[in-house]
Parts: structure tokens; sequence; C-alpha cells
């Protein structure tokens, strides 16, 4: 019988292990496939760095990361996204005291979340956000992102999105030419009050500003704040934070820019 190579079965048990339970600590890895943490730190490093397991900014819990192969992934754009933004999601965080979301464009219309600084314990919101799409039509996420596609890629954006949206989002599909000017009237993209973006366990009801991420004059993703909607409202934070969020979405742009 061949011998097998030790090294590559075990990184394929932790990959298949993490795509398994979705999420999972170092404990866990350790538990369910019985090999030592520090062996675990090496194989996860590894990869880690081919981007084919990520682990969250939050809470330090691993996950697949978006260059293993998948459908209807744009890899290329998502390894971008995350490595140049990633120090931005948590500088963020860190200067407003709220979480932070990083989406990138993954065609038709929609966006991506990549990156989190989301933490329940601090924030109080969701934290399991990675890989999920927004609403184009109700998330801060997704309309920050269509309202900066130009006017040519705005209507095959929405072509494509039109006869494929849930019956909420195909309900406030009417309105979106109205949200889209307020939108541009405001500077920012808004959650719309009471929304509830997917049906979660825990955590509460969720506000949050958005604005796009444009590398040279390309729409390339959107970057958002979320908070308990019940702590503060979006005038507040829009008033303390906009700019801080606005810088955060410039620098991820340039860097962007010149990395692809």
């Amino acid at each position: 019988m061949m011998k097998l190579n030790r090294s590559i079965d075990r990184g394929l048990t932790v990959l298949e292990t993490v795509q398994r339970c979705g999420t999972c600590s170092l404990a866990e890895l350790a538990d369910r496939t019985s090999l030592p943490k520090a062996t675990l730190l090496r194989i996860c490093a590894t990869l880690e760095a081919r981007r084919w397991l990520a682990r969250r900014s939050s809470d330090g819990r691993y996950q697949v990361g978006s260059a293993f192969p998948q459908e209807e992934r744009a890899e290329g754009y998502a390894d971008l996204m995350v490595a140049v933004g990633k120090e931005e999601v948590l500088a963020v965080s860190r200067d407003t005291g709220l979480a932070a979301d990083l989406a990138v464009a993954v065609g038709g219309g929609r966006i991506e979340i990549v990156d989190t600084s989301r933490n329940f314990n601090v924030h109080g919101v969701h934290p399991d956000t990675v890989g999920y799409r927004p609403s184009p039509v109700l998330s801060a996420l997704g309309t920050a992102y269509l309202s900066a596609l130009s006017g040519e890629d705005r209507v095959v954006a929405l072509r494509e999105l039109f006869g494929r949206l849930p019956r909420e989002d195909a309900e406030a599909f009417p309105r979106l030419a109205q949200i889209l000017g307020q939108i541009a009237e405001r500077g920012y993209a808004v959650r719309p009050s009471g929304y509830w973006g997917r049906a979660v366990d825990y955590g509460a009801l969720p506000a949050a500003i958005a604005v796009p991420v444009v590398a040279g004059a390309t729409a390339v993703g959107a970057m958002n704040l979320v908070w308990n909607a019940s702590d503060y409202s979006v005038e507040e934070v829009a008033d303390k934070h906009l700019a801080r969020l606005k810088l955060a979405v410039h620098r991820i742009g340039t860097a962007f820019a010149s990395a692809g």
C-alpha cells in the first residue's frame, strides 16, 4: 500500500472540519481533529497564507477562506479586498467603538462581506457575517455599493437583479431610485429602521450606515459601521463617525487600485 503524505492529510482534515462546522476555534479544531495545537497553528497559518482559511478579526475563529474553491466567488477581488482592508476594519472599529463590515463586489449588483470586526460581547450584534451577501435593496452595504455604480453599470446591475430578488426585496425595489437619491443627498446609505437582514438566534436589532469603496473610478465594494439600534440614532453616528468611515474607505480604495 502506498504511504500517504501525512502533512497533506492533516491539512485536508482541518479544511474538512472547518467547512463542516462553519467556524472553529483552535481549541475546537484540536478537539475534533485530535491534533496538537502547535501542529494546528502551523497548518492553519499555511492555509491562511493561501487564503483557503481565514481567521476572523472579531473573535479569532477560523472559517473557509475566500480562495477556497467555491462557485460564484470573486476569489481574486475578495483576496485583495481582505489584504488591503483588514487593518482598516480593525482601526475604524477601534476609533469609533462600533463594529465594521467590509464587502466586495461579486457581480450582478451584489456584494459579499469578506471581513468584520463584530464581537457579540462588545457590540451586541450578530457576528457571523463573513460570506453573507447583504440585500442590494434594503441593506446599507448593498445600496451604498449600487449608489456608486456608473449609470450604465447600474442599469446592467438592476437588470440582473430584477426578477431574482426575494419577496421583501422585490417589494422595496420600486423605491430604489428614491433610496439612491437620498444616499446622494446624505453622503451615506442607511439600514431601514426595523429591518432584519437575516434570521438570527441572538443579538440586538442592528442599525448601520455605509459608504462605497471606490478604486479609481470603479465601485468595488462597501464598508459600514453597525451597532445596536437602541444605543444611538443614525444621525448621532453619522455626525460623529462618518468622516472616519469615509477616510477608511478612501484608504482601502486607494490601496485596492494600487495593488490591482
